[in-house]
């Protein structure tokens, strides 16, 4: 039998307590290659991919030599609390909660395999999950709509069957491009209204708040909507 519907999640400040160690290991691979970019900044840059956060941050006529070094420290930087990546509340239950009602669950992510590979181990919730998509399955990452139409081709349903749940405006854009309704939580640190503004259909504090809701939210069940 065919999928009824799609849950695509992205994972870093979604369902993985990750975003502002982003925020300080970009900061700090900035500070070594003699960039000062304001934390705060960084923060509301966290959810696109580095191809578009390095261009988003940093001034357009910079020495692009650098954008690979940049990159490459903040990954090592990053790297160092792999191990130590801990869930958000009630991610794994909410992801368990998507996979019972029939939902077939996709995780989208713009980390690269060895990092998204450390936060899968963080969520500890292999049995709930179909499908995982990442920066390496495609061309440009978020805010473009690629990665979740890559996710949208790894579950197999077609956009008006599918629910995006993301924590930033770049998730709530992208998903938007790729004609797929975005759910949002403020696990990553972005306001509410900056998110609706972007176009969020629904909000909810965080993972575990979306869980005890879903029979209320666009996920009560596929094919409902």
């Amino acid at each position: 039998m065919s999928p009824r519907g799609a849950a695509l999640f992205d994972v870093d400040g979604t369902l993985v307590d990750s975003t502002y160690l982003h925020a300080v290991t970009w900061w700090e691979a900035f500070r070594q290659a003699g960039h000062r970019v304001p934390m705060g900044d960084i923060h509301r840059a966290i959810g696109m991919g580095s191809d578009h956060l390095l261009d988003h941050l940093l001034s357009g006529d910079r020495d692009r030599d650098q954008d690979e070094t940049i990159r490459a420290a903040h990954g090592t930087l990053f790297a160092q609390y792999w191990e130590r990546l801990a869930p958000l509340d009630g991610a794994a239950d909410l992801l368990r909660a998507c996979a019972k009602r029939g939902w077939t669950v996709v995780l989208a992510s713009s980390a690269h395999g060895p990092e998204l590979a450390a936060m899968r181990r963080a969520l500890d919730a292999e049995d709930a999950i179909t499908a995982v998509t990442s920066s390496d399955d495609v061309s440009a990452s978020k805010p473009a709509p690629d990665l979740v139409k890559s996710a949208l081709e790894h579950s197999g349903v077609d956009a008006d069957a599918a629910v995006f749940i993301g924590d930033t405006v770049w998730d709530v854009r992208a998903s938007h491009r790729a004609g797929v309704p975005c759910l949002a939580v403020l696990s990553g640190g972005y306001p509410e209204h900056d998110l609706r503004e972007a176009g969020a259909y629904e909000v909810y504090d965080g993972p575990a708040d979306l869980a005890e809701r879903l029979d209320s939210s666009l996920l009560a069940a596929p094919g409902e909507r």
